[in-house]
C-alpha cells in the first residue's frame, strides 16, 4: 500500500480552500491534514502537522505565498512546495522558484492535474505550467531591485515621499531615488504606472 501524501492547504478564500481540500481528499494516496488562511501561519502548521508537500496560494494576509515559501524551504527543507495563483503572471513564476517552490501551477487547473503534481514533485520532479513557463522566458528578469520593489508596495496606497520615509526608515531623497530609478527602468511616467506596471509582471 502506497504511502499517504501528507498535505497542508494554504489559501485566504474558505470556498477555495475547501474545494480544493475536497478535492485532493478524493485522491487515495492523499490527505490534506492542515489548512490555513494566512501567510505567516505556514510555517508553524508544517511543523505541527508533519507535511510532506505545502499548497501556497500566492495572495494572502500576513505574508505572500511566495514569502510563505521562502521561510519553510529555510526551516523544513524537505517540505515540497506548490505555489498556486489565479493570476498567470510571469515575475511570480521566477520568484516563486528563486524561494524554493517545487511546482507552480494556475488554480483552474484540472484537479487531476494538481493531485500529479503533488505526486511528482515528492519524487523529485519540478512541474511548471507550460504557459507560465514560456512567457516568464520571454519576459526576462525582474529589473527592480529588493529595495525598489519595497519601497514601490509601500507607494501603492497613496502614501507621500514623507510618510514612506518615515515607513521605512529611510530619507525622503532615498525614497525619491529609488522612485525615480523604478520609474527609469519601468519606462513609465510616474509611480502610479510603475506600480500598475509592475504587479501586472509580478514583479512585486
Amino acid at each position: 500500500m502506497s504511502r499517504t501524501i501528507k498535505v497542508l492547504l494554504a489559501e485566504d478564500q474558505s470556498m477555495v480552500r475547501e474545494a480544493l481540500a475536497a478535492l485532493l481528499g478524493l485522491e487515495e494516496d492523499i490527505e490534506v491534514v492542515a489548512q490555513v488562511a494566512r501567510g505567516d501561519e505556514v510555517v508553524a502548521a508544517a511543523h505541527a502537522h508533519g507535511v510532506g508537500v505545502a499548497l501556497l496560494d500566492i495572495e494572502m494576509p500576513g505574508c505572500t505565498g511566495i514569502e510563505a515559501a521562502a521561510r519553510l524551504h529555510k526551516e523544513l527543507p524537505a517540505v515540497k512546495l506548490v505555489v498556486l495563483t489565479t493570476f498567470g503572471r510571469p515575475g511570480y513564476l521566477r520568484s516563486a522558484m528563486e524561494a524554493g517552490a517545487d511546482a507552480f501551477l494556475v488554480k483552474d487547473a484540472p484537479a487531476a492535474q494538481l493531485a500529479a503534481a503533488v505526486r511528482k514533485v515528492l519524487g523529485g520532479e519540478r512541474v511548471i505550467d507550460p504557459t507560465l513557463a514560456a512567457a516568464a522566458l520571454a519576459e526576462g528578469a525582474n529589473p527592480l531591485t529588493d529595495r525598489e520593489r519595497e519601497v514601490l508596495r509601500a507607494a501603492a496606497d497613496g502614501s507621500t515621499n514623507a510618510e514612506l520615509a518615515a515607513a521605512l526608515h529611510l530619507s525622503q531623497g532615498t525614497v525619491r531615488n529609488y522612485l525615480s530609478t523604478a520609474i527609469q527602468k519601468l519606462a513609465v511616467r510616474n509611480r502610479t504606472e510603475a506600480v500598475r506596471i509592475a504587479r501586472e509582471k509580478g514583479w512585486l
